[in-house]
This record gives C-alpha cells, sequence and structure tokens, in this order.
C-alpha cells in the first residue's frame, strides 16, 4: 500500500466538505483518575456517528465516473454501512450493504435512512462475505470493503491528522482495532507527523486476533466469542497486519466488564455518548493495561451510534 502522511493529506482536502472536524474533549476528573493528560478525538460527533464516514467518503469519492454509476457494496455490522450508504447519496449512486442478523438496530435504522439496499444474512464472516459476492455478481457494484482498501485507510488516518494538529505534542495515540483500517491509518498519520509517539491499539479480549498476531508476528484468524464491542468483532485484515507490524507499538485487551465500566464512566463524566467499541482504549487505562502516568495520551473515541433501548447496564445492580 502507497498510504503516506501527503495521501492522507491530499485525502483530507477531498473530503473536507462532507465530514466534520470533530472537537477534541478533556476532563480534569478523567485525568486526576488516569495520572495522565488525555485528549478525546470525537468521532462520536462525526457524521452517521462515527469515524466510518472518513473512510466511505473517500473511497466513493475516489471512484471514476463509470465505476461509480454502477453502486457500491459492502457487507457491515454498521458504521461503515451508514457510512458507504450516505456517501453513495452524496454522490447520487446506488448502494447495497449486507448486515449480519445481529446489528443493533440502531445501526440498521441509519443504514436504511440513507436510501441504501439491505441484505440481512447470517452473523458469520463466511455468511457476509458469501451474500456480498452475491450482490456484486447481480449489480457489478464495486466492493468498498470496511478496512481491506487503501482509500478507506487513508481516510481513517484523517482524524489522527486532525488530532495531532491540534494537539501537537502527544506521547501516545489509543485508538480500538477491529479489522484495523482506522490502526493503519491512525498509525501512519502519526508515526509521520511525531516520530516519537507511541501508538497502542486496544480490542475486546474475546476478540483478541490483533493481539495474539502482534505476538506471534504473523497473522492469525481467531473464532469470536461475543463481545459488546460489536464493532469489534471481525479479524484483521492481511493488507492492515503488514502495516501494523510496521508502525505500531502494542495491542491490549481488555474484559467485557472493562469495556462496560469505561464506557458509563464516559457518559456519566464527560456527558457524551459513545458506542462499546469506543470505549474499548479508555478500558485500558482503567483497567492499568499501559503505562500512561505523565503522559499526554490521544484516544480516538470512535463512535456513539448506541441502542437506546439495550444498554449495557441496564439490569445490573
Amino acid at each position: 500500500m502507497s498510504l503516506d502522511l501527503k495521501s492522507i493529506r491530499t485525502v483530507h482536502e477531498r473530503i473536507r466538505p462532507y465530514i466534520n472536524r470533530t472537537p477534541v474533549l478533556t476532563s480534569s476528573r478523567l485525568d486526576k483518575a488516569s495520572g495522565a493528560s488525555l485528549f478525546f478525538k470525537c468521532e462520536n460527533f462525526q457524521k452517521i456517528g462515527a469515524f466510518k464516514a472518513r473512510g466511505a467518503t473517500n473511497a466513493v469519492f475516489s471512484l471514476d465516473d463509470a465505476t461509480a454509476l454502477r453502486g457500491v457494496a459492502t457487507h457491515s455490522s454498521g458504521n461503515h454501512g451508514a457510512a458507504l450508504a450516505r456517501a453513495a447519496k452524496l454522490r447520487g449512486i446506488p448502494a447495497h450493504i449486507v448486515m449480519p442478523s445481529n446489528s443493533a438496530k440502531v445501526k440498521v435504522r441509519a443504514v436504511a435512512s440513507y436510501g441504501a439496499q439491505i441484505v440481512s444474512c447470517e452473523p458469520t464472516e463466511a455468511a457476509r462475505e458469501s451474500a456480498c459476492a452475491e450482490v456484486i455478481a447481480k449489480t457489478s457494484a464495486t466492493l468498498i470493503h470496511s478496512f481491506e482498501n487503501e482509500d478507506v485507510i487513508a481516510g481513517q488516518g484523517t482524524a489522527a491528522l486532525e488530532l495531532l494538529e491540534e494537539v501537537s505534542d502527544l506521547d501516545l495515540v489509543m485508538c480500538p482495532v477491529g479489522g484495523g483500517g482506522l490502526l493503519c491509518g491512525t498509525a501512519v498519520a502519526a508515526k509521520s507527523m511525531r516520530p516519537k509517539v507511541k501508538v497502542i491499539a486496544v480490542e475486546p479480549a474475546n476478540a483478541d486476533d490483533a493481539a495474539q498476531s502482534f505476538r506471534a508476528g504473523r497473522l492469525i484468524h481467531t473464532e469470536k466469542k461475543f463481545t459488546i464491542a460489536d464493532g469489534l468483532r471481525t479479524n484483521v485484515g492481511a493488507p492492515n497486519f503488514v502495516i501494523i507490524q510496521r508502525y505500531v507499538d502494542d495491542i491490549v485487551t481488555v474484559s467485557e466488564e472493562a469495556i462496560i465500566a469505561a464506557m458509563r464512566t464516559v457518559w456519566e463524566t464527560m456527558k457524551i455518548i459513545i458506542e462499546p467499541s469506543a470505549a474499548v482504549p479508555y478500558a485500558a487505562i482503567a483497567e492499568s493495561k499501559i503505562n500512561i502516568g505523565g503522559k499526554r495520551v490521544g484516544i480516538v473515541l470512535t463512535g456513539g451510534n448506541v441502542d437506546l433501548d439495550a444498554l449495557p447496564w441496564m439490569g445490573m445492580r
């Protein structure tokens, strides 16, 4: 992949009219609790409520006119699907989104609201890929993969670009890892702008293929157990892992309990809505999985699309 800071800056100019430059928020209470200075890049305030708007918009607006007219397709548990549906609507082209049957209702509604064709499938990677291949065969739409796509990765890197433009002297940048699109874009942008910065990814212990792969030095795909962080249930992509090996300093894992507690802490302390996947980096801080004492830490809060009828702490005492 020819991913570098120059390409990420070019992408930023291309998508600027279609995305929000999201705020960076701080919390003195969370700083005190962590013993560090935390800077939260709030992609929960992004278009469609997640960072995925960046990559999908770049991918759609990078297509030539003839290709674009045939439409785009993907499989997604929600945020990438909504982002692709929105970008396709902006460009006036069809979008076909394959969604697993256990997708959060709020995310299904979001995809539908942009006029995309939704195809439901069993909640397995194989079923998602098979259903998406069928759609592409029927429609000749272009696959816009949620993380194994250079245009998508470059788009996701624009969040870290903005973060480091606003807070230039960070010691550490943290984000969640699922397929690795955000992590790759973040790592390339951060290391290019500030070579000494550490990039640390966090994932649920129940979906720890990235951490296992990172430790082993080779790609390991795991059978996922359930995790409340629905955006992180996928395995890391092969092209993504190559970038991760080069640019990422560490990958740590957190428990389901820690994710729920972190999500609730951010809601209560910062008065903002984040989804479980977005809470994963702060969960690592709360569980002392990394040493951040006295450091300046940038955290990408990836999204805020939550099913308000099924909050994870409901029923807990």
